[in-house]
């Protein structure tokens, strides 16, 4: 404790540090300020029918990533995931189309030609999400709508609001990341999963206590499995398989270079939380077809993929994480490509000939580590349901596992590991008694 109240001091007594917490907490402040904000015309009394479809299903994965936003009817309600969307299509069309390969190769000025495509593409997926989101919210919370509301107006304002709130919210992460504690698109996202913490704590206590299912002994264990999840999450994040690389000796004049022995890191999930939100993208299609307000009239086998505790929903979820796994680190790591730059740099790994046999050697590594690293983020993707068959809540089943635990625990190192490279650089303590924190970058060959 003592230790804790130290690095808080010392935190403080860095001025760019703590001004760089202190604009994180004002622009965090204006996210959630706007997330209670109703699209004009909608009694916010009346929207009981929305919370009840979003308190369960898909549709809670939608609201908890919003803060609450998209069941408030909130002029943040699409919030930031149509930019996340955009940006996995322009980080795949980098991979499949010659043009946007080539802007890769470009440096800044290609980065900033993709980001300026990122959210042309952004505004287009927002004018068709906008819509959808509005009939919806007629369908399940039509008596919420001024009667004097002239429906085609509404349409056209709120898609304009509904679509310049979410850019706000861009705005808001990019100034996070230029001027705030960094991460800033990442951070809106974690912001809005825990603001949906301490009301799901709570539903959680109540439903033990009120309701006689176990008591606090039962709540007590879910917090105890929790932890373990988390800690289980956390290896998943940073787990990396070290390859040891030795370096050529060169003497140029009197000096002499290279010789030592570094490491490359391949983590064991290369492809981090993309599986599982591709996955995701993929199970929301029975949705789309049969329309969110028809999800329990739905025939039986239709209903089971919208089911997010049944059997065949979890057995093709799992599944299609497990490909997706290899599928993203397939074309994000490139063995032929690290095979030749350590070829370039006079860099061997010993015992293994340089060029071809090293990117076989990197290859395979990567498939073994792959494996079971596929299997281990299916497994943490589907804990929610587990703890949903269990008697866990829905709303607090959601961080026992998936997408956002793991967002959340890759965030939260991160954003550690920013505060304490700024107190290393002052010559102050870091945040553990022993050893650096990790993000889900790792770190670099050393």
């Amino acid at each position: 404790m003592r230790k804790a109240i130290e690095t808080l001091k010392n935190i403080w007594k860095i001025e760019d540090l703590r001004q760089r917490i202190l604009i994180t907490i004002l622009f965090v402040a204006i996210y959630r300020f706007g997330s209670y904000v109703v699209l004009p015309g909608i009694n916010p009394g009346m929207l009981t029918k929305l919370h009840e479809q979003t308190s369960e299903g898909l549709l809670a994965l939608l609201n908890m990533f919003s803060g609450g936003a998209f069941s408030n009817a909130s002029i943040f309600a699409l919030g930031i995931m149509p930019y996340i969307s955009a940006s996995i299509v322009i980080q795949l069309l980098g991979i499949a189309v010659p043009y946007f390969q080539k802007l890769q190769r470009e440096g800044e000025s290609g980065r900033r030609k993709m980001n300026q495509y990122t959210r042309y593409l952004t505004i287009a997926i927002l004018l068709f999400q906008a819509p959808s989101y509005l009939l919806n919210l007629k369908m399940q919370a039509g008596p919420s709508l001024n009667a004097s509301l002239d429906w085609t107006l509404f349409m056209v304002t709120s898609t304009i609001i509904l679509a310049a709130g979410s850019m706000f919210i861009l705005w808001l992460g990019e100034r996070i990341t230029d001027k705030g504690i960094g991460n800033g698109i990442s951070f809106i996202i974690l912001i809005g999963i825990i603001a949906r913490f301490p009301d799901s704590l709570a539903q959680e206590v109540v439903s033990r206590v009120a309701n006689k299912s176990g008591g606090l002994i039962m709540f007590i264990i879910e917090i105890v499995f929790l932890l373990f999840v988390i800690a289980a999450a956390i290896l998943l994040v940073q787990g990396t398989r070290k390859i040891p690389v030795q370096y050529a000796k060169r003497i140029v004049g009197n000096k002499q270079f290279g010789g030592a022995r570094q490491y490359i890191p391949l983590k064991v999930n290369a492809a981090g939380v993309m599986p599982i939100i591709f996955a995701q993208a993929i199970m929301f299609i029975p949705i789309t077809f049969i329309g969110f307000s028809n999800v329990n009239n739905a025939n039986s086998f239709l209903h089971a993929f919208t089911d997010h505790t049944s059997f065949w929903y979890n057995f093709v979820f799992a599944v299609m994480i497990i490909l997706f796994t290899y599928f993203y680190t397939a074309i994000t790591i490139n063995p032929t490509q690290m095979a030749e730059d350590m070829k370039r740099n006079n860099g061997f790994i010993p015992g293994i000939k340089p060029g071809k046999k090293t990117a076989e050697y990197i290859d395979d590594i990567m498939s073994r580590i792959t494996l079971p690293g596929s299997f281990f983020l299916a497994l943490v993707a589907i804990m929610p349901a587990f703890a949903g068959i269990f008697g866990v809540q829905a709303g607090f089943a959601q961080f026992f596992g998936g997408t956002s635990l793991l967002i959340l625990v890759g965030v939260v190192l991160d954003t550690l590991q920013q505060i304490e490279s700024h107190l290393l650089m002052r010559h102050y303590d870091g945040l553990l008694k022993s050893g650096r924190i990790k993000g889900r970058a790792g770190v670099a060959a050393y």
